[in-house]
């Protein structure tokens, strides 16, 4: 959701963004290396993110950045030199990938925000040169982050709702083709499309990333219902509200309203209450025999939907979001302040008793539908859109995505498979990541109770392992001390 922290953002809160990436500094030195010694975590309740089973007294061997043993004390062999950590009661689970963020351009701020929060893997969802940097820096070891996965430019139709300057504008078959050429030649993972994209130029963008063997993923535009969407092959739907038009009675006098748009970047107020407008008029005329047809078509394709409820409790029930929570102190204050203006003046702005009432039953509606997507066998998976919209915190904010599906009717099982296996599979590396295994990458997390029993003891982190390379309780300590000083900072 871009549009909301565009270049008017930007420039009424001073410097903002383009002021932080300015200002990125490089850390010396080795800094996310495996360790020098074999690492052993015994005592430990592993959970079995596939089978559901927890695994008490297990023994943890990781040697390089790989695990090369997980198994009962007595029948692992610990070479003589290891570091043994003894962790009787706690719980191992694997690293936690969030599947939609937006960095904030500091490496000081985003990279050990995600790893105190034991999210090792990130889904980048608007590529640029200093996140290709930052993956080359932690892939060589001179900066400690999180393995990335990293979009193209986000290609849009034209106009785009999103900043022109950051975005990429397509307006016939020749710009589409070449958009997706250009992304692959940058060096992108995959295509990231969006809202205004025109339904012919969705169908270029799809063929041209299969030509060009490149997976393409996103918003699912206005114009392409998710049905088409995911018959075309894009890997991801982002977000929920296009999926409203597709499951509604009404659906051909929405998209009609819809193909009536005109849209000016410059009134991101007006797209906003458009779009409520039309979401409201489907959840209102929802049909659940055309729901049901959906999603056996995102189920049987293997679509994915990466919901991020934590953005519509902003959008939706800003009266709610705690303004001076404190982990807003990791923010660098530019941008804080420039949140704080986008909450008043974009999200809040216009709003009718109305409108605000609406939005807050679609919060619910929202919630009801994702677990309408677990129990048809949609692939759900967590993402936050941390960095791009208001009061979402990197890190941090993924353990309330994690909440969120809970909360959805996705047991605390479901919900971390959704952070784990589930996006190891979509990104084709689950043979190497996503479960407590031998051969995986040792990225892991210890927490201090049960996620089975309650997901919010995924906040109770007491150390975690990032290519090989743990993080005991006083590191990760100081690691928020420093964001928060960098925070200060910036």
């Amino acid at each position: 959701m871009s549009n909301l922290t565009n270049r008017r953002t930007v420039l009424r809160a001073g410097v903002a963004v383009v002021a932080v990436e300015a200002a990125t500094t490089v850390t010396p030195g080795r800094a996310a290396t495996a360790g020098e010694r074999a690492l052993a975590l015994t005592g430990v309740t592993v959970i079995d993110v596939q089978g559901g089973r927890s695994r008490p007294d297990m023994t943890v061997l990781v040697e390089g950045q790989r695990i090369t043993a997980v198994g009962r004390r007595s029948d692992v062999t610990i070479p003589a030199a290891a570091e043994i950590i003894d962790l009787p009661g706690k719980y191992v689970i694997p690293g936690l990938c969030d599947a939609h963020v937006h960095s904030i351009p500091d490496e000081r701020i985003s990279p050990p925000l995600y790893l105190a929060n034991g999210v090792t893997t990130v889904r980048e969802m608007s590529g640029t040169p200093l996140l290709h940097h930052w993956r080359e820096r932690v892939e060589r070891g001179e900066l400690l982050g999180p393995r990335s996965v990293i979009a193209s430019r986000i290609v849009d139709g034209a106009p785009t709702v999103g900043d022109p300057a950051m975005f990429v504008e397509v307006a016939t078959e020749a710009q589409a083709r070449q958009a997706v050429r250009q992304a692959k030649a940058d060096g992108a993972d995959f295509v990231k499309v969006y809202s205004r994209l025109p339904a012919d130029l969705h169908r270029v963008v799809a063929e041209e990333s299969r030509r060009q063997g490149i997976p393409f993923a996103g918003h699912c535009p206005d114009a392409v219902s998710p049905s088409r969407a995911s018959g075309s092959g894009q890997r991801t739907i982002e977000h929920l509200y296009s999926t409203w038009y597709d499951t509604s009675t009404r659906e051909p006098d929405l998209r009609a309203r819809i193909a009536e748009w005109e849209i000016s970047q410059s009134d991101v107020v007006g797209w906003l209450h458009d779009v409520h407008r039309l979401e409201w008029d489907a959840a209102g005329s929802y049909s659940a025999r055309k729901a049901a047809a959906v999603l056996r078509t995102l189920a049987r394709n293997r679509t994915r939907v990466v919901p991020t409820l934590v953005v519509y409790e902003v959008l939706d029930r800003p009266d709610e979001i705690a303004l001076t929570d404190e982990h807003l102190q990791f923010v660098p204050r530019p941008m804080l302040d420039g949140w704080h203006w986008a909450m008043e003046n974009i999200i809040k702005a216009g709003r009718t008793n109305q409108e605000s009432a609406q939005r807050h039953a679609l919060l619910d509606r929202r919630v009801e539908f994702v677990g309408e997507l677990g129990r048809a066998g949609v692939p759900v998976l967590a993402g936050t859109d941390a960095g791009d919209v208001p009061f979402i915190i990197p890190g941090f904010s993924m353990h309330d995505e994690l909440a969120f599906l809970v909360r959805a009717g996705f047991s605390p099982l479901r919900a971390l498979q959704s952070a784990t296996i589930e996006p190891a599979r979509m990104l084709g590396v689950a043979d190497s990541t996503g479960t407590v295994d031998p051969g995986k990458a040792a990225d892991l997390v210890v927490l201090d109770d049960d996620p089975l029993a309650d997901i919010r003891n995924t906040t109770r982190i007491h150390t975690v392992v990032a290519r090989g390379r743990r993080l005991s309780p006083e590191q990760r300590a100081r690691m928020l001390a420093e964001v928060a000083q960098a925070a200060a900072e910036a």
